[in-house]
C-alpha cells in the first residue's frame, strides 16, 4: 500500500514526514483545537496513516518511521482530541451506565443494557429493504478500511492482560483468525467477498475515498488499543463491536441475495451471525467482566469503549445513509452498524 492523497495541511505535513521531504507542520498544536474533530477529512485521514505505521506500513516509507519521534508526537496531538470528544460525546451515557453498576454490581449485564439501549440508523436495515447494487457494493468499499483488518487492533492488546480475560480474548481471537483454517481468516473472507463484487481486495485499496468517519471507526479502535491506560476501552469497544454484529449481518446477507451478487459476497456475512452470537457473551461476560472483576477501577474505560464504538458507528451510518439521501427507517436497538 502507498501513502493516501492528503486531504489537507496536516496530512500533507504528514506525508512529506513519511517520505523524508520536510517536517511536520509547525501548527500541530493548533490541531488540536479543530473543531468536529470525528468529521475532519484531514484529522481522520492524518491519524489513520500515522496508525498504520504499527499495522502494515506503507511501501513507499522507510519501516523504522514507526518509532519517529517527531511523528509520535505529533500523532499524540491529534489522539489527545480525538480522546477528549469521545469523551465529551459519551459522558452521559457513561455516568449513567457507571450508576447502574454501583447500584446493582452486575457488570456484564449493565454493559449488555447499555449496547442494547443504543440508538442510531439502522444501515443494515436500509439495505435489506431497499439500497441499490451499487450503494451495497459501496458499503463494502468502505467497510473494507477495517474488516481488511479485522481483530488486528485487539491483538495489540494481549500482552496487556492476564489470567482468564487473557485467555478470553485469545478465545474469540482464534476464531477470527480463522480457527486454524487460514481461507477462514476473517480478513480474507472480507478480501474474497470484495472479490466477488470485482472490487480491490489489497489491504487499503479504498482508503482515498473512505470518508472522514468511516476512517474514525478504525482510529478509535487504533487509539483505545495502542494505549495501555486505555486497555479497558479497548476491550469495551470490542464488547460493543461484537455484539452489534449478528443481526446486521444477516440483514446484510439477505440484501447481498436480493441484489444479486454472488454467494462468496454473502459467505463473510453469513460466518458473522452465527460467530457472534457467540463471541458477544464471550466479549462482554468472559472478557470484559472478568477484566472489571480482576480491577474495578477499570469499568469506567469499559464502559466508555462500548459507548464510544456505538456513538462513532451510528455516525458513520448515518452520515452513509445521509450520502444516499435515504431514510434509515426505524432507529436501530442493539444495532450500531
Amino acid at each position: 500500500m502507498l501513502v493516501p492523497h492528503p486531504r489537507g495541511p496536516l496530512t500533507e505535513g504528514v506525508v512529506r514526514a513519511l517520505r523524508g521531504d520536510g517536517d511536520l507542520p509547525q501548527a500541530a498544536a493548533a490541531s488540536t483545537e479543530r473543531p468536529g474533530v470525528l468529521e475532519d477529512e484531514d484529522l481522520q485521514l492524518a491519524l489513520w496513516m500515522l496508525f498504520e505505521l504499527h499495522y502494515r506500513g506503507f511501501d513507499d516509507v522507510p519501516a523504522e518511521s514507526e518509532w519517529d519521534v517527531a511523528l509520535l508526537g505529533f500523532r499524540a496531538a491529534l489522539e489527545d482530541r480525538l480522546e477528549a470528544e469521545l469523551r465529551a460525546l459519551t459522558k452521559s451515557t457513561v455516568a449513567k451506565a457507571l450508576r447502574a453498576v454501583e447500584s446493582t454490581e452486575d457488570f456484564a449485564e449493565q454493559l449488555f443494557v447499555l449496547i442494547e439501549g443504543a440508538d442510531g440508523p439502522s444501515v443494515a436495515g436500509y439495505l435489506q429493504r431497499e439500497a441499490t447494487k451499487e450503494q451495497v457494493v459501496e458499503f463494502l468499499r468502505q467497510r473494507s478500511i477495517y474488516h481488511l483488518k479485522e481483530a488486528d487492533p485487539y491483538s495489540l492488546v494481549f500482552a496487556r492482560l492476564d489470567g482468564a480475560p487473557k485467555t478470553a480474548l485469545a478465545e474469540l481471537q482464534y476464531d477470527e483468525y480463522g480457527a486454524g483454517r487460514p481461507e477462514r481468516l476473517h480478513q480474507t473472507m472480507f478480501g474474497d467477498a470484495l472479490e466477488g463484487c470485482g472490487l480491490d481486495r489489497r489491504y487499503g485499496a479504498y482508503v482515498d475515498e473512505a470518508s472522514a468517519v468511516t476512517l474514525a471507526t478504525s482510529n478509535v479502535a487504533s487509539l483505545f488499543s495502542l494505549q495501555r491506560r486505555l486497555r479497558g476501552a479497548a476491550m469495551g469497544h470490542l464488547a460493543a463491536f461484537e455484539a452489534t454484529s449478528s443481526a446486521p449481518c444477516r440483514k446484510i446477507a439477505r440484501a447481498i441475495e436480493r441484489v444479486g451478487l454472488p454467494e462468496v459476497v454473502r459467505t463473510y456475512f453469513d460466518e458473522h451471525v452465527e460467530a457472534d452470537a457467540v463471541h458477544e457473551q464471550v466479549a462482554v461476560r468472559h472478557i470484559c467482566g472478568a477484566l472489571v472483576a480482576q480491577d474495578p477501577a477499570l469499568a469506567e474505560d469499559v464502559l466508555f469503549g462500548a459507548a464510544a464504538c456505538l456513538a462513532v458507528d451510528a455516525l458513520a451510518g448515518q452520515r452513509l445513509l445521509d450520502s444516499w439521501g435515504a431514510d434509515p427507517g426505524p432507529t436501530l436497538t442493539a444495532e450500531a452498524s
